[in-house]
């Protein structure tokens, strides 16, 4: 056993010549009989800071992107030079079917610059409405009361073609110079303005897993259950973008889908897994009842995930006063039904 020396509390000074002052990294001399020794602890701000360094960002051209849209120029003068050489064929053989082409051709020409237009559009809508996510982060965290009212009232701008906030953004126009502080005003602006949107997109997406539970519970082939998903995601994620305000076009959607292919390739394998079904709904159960059902209800429950990604993407404000909706408060509406009441 050791035996420790404990020594009761003293004072020194530190120009007593038994009091020997000593650095942390040399050791006190052999022949030192200094009654105390004395070693400072490092100053923590003395300390060398490890510096990370930073990482080299790609110099040159983007070869990629110039493949890509050279390519694609291609592609559009060689469809442009097929219009004309047959139009010119039209032409050459008969001349109404030559100005018939023509007027085919330019109306052709005029829709896909508004299609164009559209999705221009639409993407700008989008990217407004991300960026107006990100400021309301921000406001939210530095509580800045001006960058808190430009937030709302860009969100009211946002929301100004849907009737049933005309109430809520007449009360939030007033609450402009009411309150002081930037959080509360954006938490007010959820609670009045995303509150009752946020009803409406969980039902949609409730819907939405009912029926793809019920169809791929009933469906014979895992191709039909792959095209139901895909199509009944697609129109989920729009209706929800065009509920939030967004109302993007078909590159908008393509943005907004990008979970939506996680979501298709895990929900293809499910045919073949009945182990992960067993875990959703229980150890054995999926046996006892149907492996069809549990398959139903997985996709149901996979799709209702995906539906709560896409509310998160699509909705102008991030979830600061109002709870976040869980795959909890929609599983329960994919096994059970609600009995109608009576009327009183």
């Amino acid at each position: 056993m050791s035996v420790r020396d404990h020594r009761r509390p003293a004072a020194f000074r530190l120009d007593d010549p038994h009091v020997v002052v000593t650095s942390p990294d040399e050791p006190p001399a052999r022949g030192n009989r200094a009654t105390v020794l004395v070693t400072p602890e490092p100053d923590a701000s003395a300390l060398p800071v490890v510096v990370e360094r930073p990482s080299r960002r790609r110099r040159g051209l983007p070869w990629g992107s110039l493949f890509w849209s050279a390519l694609a120029g291609l592609v559009a003068l060689g469809f442009g030079l097929a219009v004309v050489k047959l139009v010119e064929d039209l032409f050459a053989r008969s001349e109404p079917l030559g100005y018939f082409a023509l007027a085919l051709a330019t109306l052709a020409a005029i829709a896909l610059a508004a299609v164009a237009a559209r999705e221009v559009a639409g993407l700008i809508r989008l990217n407004a409405v991300e960026r107006l996510r990100e400021r309301a982060d921000t406001a939210i965290a530095t509580d800045d009361r001006e960058v808190a009212r430009g937030v709302v009232q860009d969100l009211l701008a946002v929301e100004r073609q849907e009737p049933r906030l005309a109430r809520a953004r007449s009360e939030m126009q007033t609450h402009l110079g009411e309150i002081i502080d930037g959080a509360d005003l954006v938490r007010l602006a959820e609670r009045e303005l995303m509150a009752p949107l946020d009803q409406d997109a969980r039902r949609l997406v409730a819907a939405a897993a009912k029926r793809v539970s019920v169809v791929t519970a009933v469906s014979p082939r895992a191709a039909v259950d792959m095209a139901f998903v895909f199509i009944t995601v697609i129109v989920l994620v729009r209706r929800l973008a065009d509920l939030y305000g967004a109302r993007p076009g078909a590159l908008g959607l393509v943005r907004l889908l990008r979970l939506a292919i996680t979501h298709l390739a895990v929900t293809g394998g499910m045919a073949a897994s009945d182990s992960l079904i067993q875990q959703v709904l229980g150890h054995g159960v999926a046996a006892k009842v149907s492996a069809r059902l549990g398959e139903g209800v997985l996709n149901g429950l996979l799709t209702a995930r995906l539906g709560l990604a896409a509310i998160e993407v699509a909705r102008p404000l991030p979830f600061a006063a109002l709870p976040k909706p869980a795959i909890g408060d929609l599983a329960g509406d994919l096994i059970t039904r609600k009995a109608p009441e009576n009327p009183s």
